[in-house]
């Protein structure tokens, strides 16, 4: 955020985050003057499609909460008294999703508890109130009111009954406002996922279900691209979403209210998109915010996958390709920052890509980590954390930060509160083509995200073998001036954790050597590779250290670099000679 252009742009966002918040303070001073609308009665409540677990409600009846890697200890106290150990700990305490393991304990113990915590919260007025009343974790905690009414009413008198109701109305109301003020797009897809499930749930809210309907209609059709994938370019929120998406479309049926064309086409678009993403360990690929793949919701998530639908292997819109031959899959990103307002959790990954053989990851992302300082999470959204180039170790994208001027400082600090840490900047122009030839997989791509400030262009292709065995690639630096001549590109290839890694032949290759005992052989032309440690930040117990190839050269010297991946035709260990293994 040092360079001009990306100052100019942090002061555009400031002054309309400005303007934004000028309106949202106008709206909630009018929207004072009108009341909550109450629901008169609970219909039905949908299906909950997330995996739930029993043994947690007895560690929340026992005082203990535990989410996004971080836990507390109430010793009796509410939970909603202490501060959040972190903001997702805080927006999953908040959202009260953890609500579906109290149900499924299935106890009078676990109900009753159910229904003290969701009386206590908007009761006492307790908890960080920032995070509680934003709208993504408004809509959220009224889906989950919603989805476990069973639980929370089973066995309440009609007092609480009627209490229940109102909060739904309450909770109805501040998203209708917040919607008027000018919520960001994924808040304002996410209120409307939740108006809908209440407008369908209750009765009584007829006119808020008609603006519910055609706010979601509007919201898919710009935010659910045409290939499935979602405008943030995030393959969380994909599932996500879906898992928010397949419930109303049965509950529209229920209602027997006409469904929203919208709706119909965004499911069967997106779950295609799913399985794009997915690696043959069942897990997703890591780009743009992809963290731990809860491989139970994933599994749980395609069984409603009507058709079987095979996974497309050309994204265009939302910018992934999918190559895919014999056992090996190869899944690239290929496509520019999502638009900033969308962009929280994007990464300056363009160019990177990650590959497995059947079950076994080779190369990888870092992936986002499911808890950590703001530092980590900051780093493994950099270029570095990815398997593709960098020049002089700078990320293709600028985010922001809290560096700069004091001025700069004071503006980035006040944005990261109200949006996040957005793209500023990033690559302008990304194409990419493939193409097959003697039946291997063929695709080039090319990004101009280090053009401004070094005058280069990195442009990188990949070729697939048919039969999976030869993963070919690579990765040329085009210069049109500008400081090219003291740049350093490094390329680097973060292997998957459990992968052994050895230098052989006198350095001209590098060993790999799988958990599964398969072996695989990289070699790079006209350079030699090195390995350096790197980490795998997208697991559910931590941080796991792994390791890296990499490759650094001078653009000006040394503008193309080819490297190769081949599979060994047998097995061996790692101490073996690697003049033992033979290709295939």
């Amino acid at each position: 955020m040092d360079f001009g252009p990306d100052r100019w742009r942090l002061y555009r966002l400031a002054l309309r985050e400005a303007g934004r918040a000028t309106r949202e303070s106008m709206v909630w001073s009018l929207s004072r003057l009108s009341s909550a609308p109450v629901p008169t009665r609970l219909l039905f409540a949908p299906q909950d499609l997330r995996t739930a677990d029993p043994t947690i409600a007895t560690d929340i009846y026992s005082g203990f909460f535990a989410f996004s890697g971080r836990a507390v200890t109430t010793g009796g106290r509410s939970p909603f008294a202490f501060n959040p150990p972190s903001r997702a700990w805080g927006e999953a305490l908040y959202g009260f999703g953890w609500l579906r393991h109290l149900r499924a304990a299935g106890t009078a113990l676990a109900q009753a508890n159910a229904r003290s915590l969701v009386d206590e919260f908007v009761t006492s007025k307790l908890g960080d109130r920032r995070i509680a009343c934003s709208t993504e974790i408004t809509a959220r905690r009224l889906m989950s009111f919603i989805s476990q009414s069973p639980l929370i009413l089973e066995g309440a008198d009609h007092a609480f009954y009627q209490r229940f109701l109102k909060i739904i109305g309450q909770h109805v109301r501040i998203l209708e406002r917040q919607i008027r003020a000018g919520a960001l797009p994924y808040q304002q897809l996410m209120a409307g996922i939740a108006l809908c499930y209440a407008g369908l749930c209750c009765e009584g809210l007829d006119r808020s279900l008609r603006r519910a309907t055609r706010l979601l209609a509007r919201e898919l059709d710009r935010q659910i691209l045409a290939d499935g994938g979602h405008a943030s370019r995030n393959p969380r929120i994909v599932v996500e979403l879906l898992f928010d998406l397949l419930p109303l479309r049965q509950m529209f049926a229920s209602r027997e209210v006409d469904t929203p064309e919208a709706l119909l086409h965004s499911i069967d678009r997106m779950l295609p998109m799913v399985r794009l993403f997915r690696h043959g360990d069942g897990t997703l690929s890591h780009f743009n915010g992809m963290g731990v793949t809860a491989a139970d919701h994933l599994a749980t998530l395609l069984t409603y996958d009507d058709m079987r639908s095979q996974p497309i292997h050309h994204a265009p819109h939302s910018g992934y390709e999918r190559l895919e031959a014999g056992r090996t899959l190869v899944v690239a990103d290929v496509g520019a920052p999502p638009p900033r307002p969308l962009s929280q959790e994007a990464s300056a990954g363009c160019l990177s890509f990650e590959f497995s053989s059947a079950a076994q990851r080779i190369v990888v992302n870092c992936g986002m980590p499911q808890i950590a300082a703001e530092a980590i999470i900051q780093a493994s959204r950099s270029t570095a954390a990815h398997s593709t180039a960098s020049i002089n170790d700078i990320s293709s994208c600028q985010i922001v930060d809290k560096k700069g001027s004091w001025l700069q400082r004071r503006m980035s600090a006040w944005l990261l509160r109200r949006v996040g840490p957005v793209i500023l900047s990033g690559p302008e122009r990304v194409t990419a083509e493939r193409s097959e030839r003697e039946h291997a997989q063929l695709l080039s791509a090319s990004h101009d995200g280090y053009k401004a400030r070094f005058g280069i262009t990195h442009e990188r292709r990949w070729q697939l073998a048919p039969k999976g065995n030869v993963l070919e690639g690579e990765d040329n630096f085009w210069s049109e001036g500008g400081n090219a001549g003291t740049a350093q590109a490094i390329i680097r290839f973060h292997l998957a954790p459990g992968i052994k890694a050895s230098l052989a032949q006198g350095g001209r290759v590098v060993m790999l050597v799988l958990p599964n005992r398969e072996a695989w052989q990289f070699s790079a032309v006209p350079i030699e590779a090195e390995i350096d440690d790197s980490v795998f930040l997208a697991t559910a117990d931590g941080l796991r250290r792994t390791e890296q190839i990499v490759l650094t050269v001078r653009p000006s010297e040394t503008p193309s670099v080819r490297w190769r991946f081949e599979r060994l035709a047998r097995t061996f260990s790692a101490e073996q000679p690697a003049e033992q293994a033979e290709l295939i």
